[in-house]
């Protein structure tokens, strides 16, 4: 099959790294009207990513079908094509040797398979002098060491946040110069979006309103198209300690949001106010799911620990069951809602779970409250909010600047980009939470180090 290369865009060949197809299975499809090729040193790796229940493995698992489907008749070492109406093309690259002064395994000193991959990228070069030549990584380091061999790299950049320091924070205080329209909404509970903004606020947007004496918290409801009051609610014994975490439980607690992101930094309550919100609502769901990734560190695979799946799991879940414990050790030990509690988790009504073992079901009726979702790929955070069933509420928490995964950072997080995406949307509300509330001392550190 000829390949025609547009004059007005000329085309470029993007080599993906396995840091790449364990990120997004669906990468070699981003590309548009240009090449994009793999090496077999990629092919090797996702071999040893092929078993087992993480995001990685699935990513894996569903990256070789799609080569699998792609061989049928085809032979992968050369030009095959992935798209006729962008006319792009796929190819496999084979371990190909080069003169000491090119092959990466010789400068960078080993053959381990980020040098095979370099020099996979550089056969690609030569072999294609037309074109520019791309390798495409995730990882940090590997695309130094492809610059320092004059090869073109950079990160993939589907999922990617722009300009994450003006995230959509879902907050925003309002100076007035008298109090007349903070007293009618003290009023009325309600007032027009025209007395304070020229044009209507994004849906479900938090709003502070003050002047120099007098302030009230507010909100846009998309339904009614007016600024409406804001009440600072108990849920399940935890009270609200500012502004933003009454937002965030206005949010939580509000059954027109089907979809809830809570950001912010450690000790700002943001699993608390999520797990206290969900058991105030005990009666309005079916079950409680609270899960988290399991992310370990220093990346030490958990197979390591003794035990069973469950106890093996065990350590990673304990923060989220000390949130639970803290909002039943409000109660005395024989009152109704600390057995309430107690009888909600033998019962399975409330789940604490890593979020591997719920992968691939569909939910109907749920709140479903899934920390640490900065740990997520923005297509990990897509798969779960498409199994929301009717009735179903979703509520992701987490710190965009405590990430744990070697291959995620503030910009291409699962959490950040769909605070990104869903911002103005009806059924979805975000409250960057920054005050934290834990202690004297977590706040020094947060401050200071």
């Amino acid at each position: 099959m000829v390949k025609k290369a547009s004059t007005k865009n000329p085309k470029k060949i993007f080599v993906l790294d396995t840091s790449v197809i364990l990120f997004d299975h669906q990468a070699v499809t981003n590309f548009q009207e240009h090449d994009v090729a793999i090496p077999i040193t990629v092919l090797e790796e996702l071999d040893q990513f092929k078993k087992g229940n993480e995001s990685i493995n699935f990513e894996a698992r569903q990256f070789i079908r799609f080569i699998d489907n792609l061989s049928e008749g085809n032979a992968l070492n050369d030009w095959v094509c992935i798209d006729k109406t962008r006319n792009s093309f796929f190819r496999v690259v084979m371990d190909t040797g080069f003169p000491h002064e090119l092959d990466a395994t010789k400068v960078f000193g080993d053959r381990k398979a980020d040098h095979l991959i370099l020099n996979a990228a550089l056969h690609l070069s030569k072999l294609h002098a037309d074109k520019k030549v791309i390798l495409v990584t995730k990882d940090t380091n590997l695309r130094l060491k492809a610059r320092s061999l004059n090869l073109f790299a950079e990160d993939y950049q589907t999922g990617k946040i722009k300009d994450v320091d003006k995230l959509y924070r879902g907050i925003t205080q309002v100076e007035l110069d008298d109090s007349e329209v903070i007293d009618e909404l003290h009023k009325l509970h309600t007032i027009p979006y025209q007395r304070v903004f020229p044009s209507a606020p994004l849906a479900n947007h938090y709003i502070i309103l003050r002047n120099e004496k007098n302030s009230i918290l507010a909100y846009y409801n998309p339904e009614s198209e007016h600024i409406e009051k804001v009440e600072k609610k108990l849920a399940f014994g935890i009270k609200p300690k500012n502004a933003e975490q009454a937002f965030a439980m206005h949010a939580l607690l509000n059954p027109a949001v089907q979809l809830v992101t809570i950001q912010g930094v450690a000790g700002t309550g943001k699993t608390l106010l999520a797990l206290a919100c969900a058991l105030a609502q005990k009666n309005e769901f079916v079950q409680i799911y609270l899960a988290r990734p399991i992310v370990p560190l220093n990346n030490k695979d958990i197979g390591y620990l003794p035990g069973d799946a469950q106890q093996k799991v065990q350590p990673y879940m304990e923060p989220l069951w000390d949130n639970l414990k803290l909002i039943q050790n409000q109660f005395k030990e024989n009152s109704k809602d600390f057995q309430r509690i107690k009888e909600m988790v033998e019962n399975e009504k409330l789940l604490v779970t890593p979020l591997a073992f719920i992968r691939g079901r569909s939910f109907s009726n749920i709140i479903f409250i899934v920390d640490e979702s900065q740990n997520l790929t923005p297509l990990e955070v897509k798969t779960i909010i498409s199994r929301a069933g009717e009735g179903t509420k979703i509520v992701f928490t987490g710190d965009i600047n405590q990430i744990d995964t070697p291959y995620l950072d503030t910009e291409s997080n699962g959490l950040s980009f769909l605070i990104d995406r869903m911002k103005g949307q009806s059924l979805y509300a975000h409250v960057a939470l920054e005050k934290g509330e834990r202690s004297a001392l977590a706040n020094l550190a947060n401050t200071l180090l």
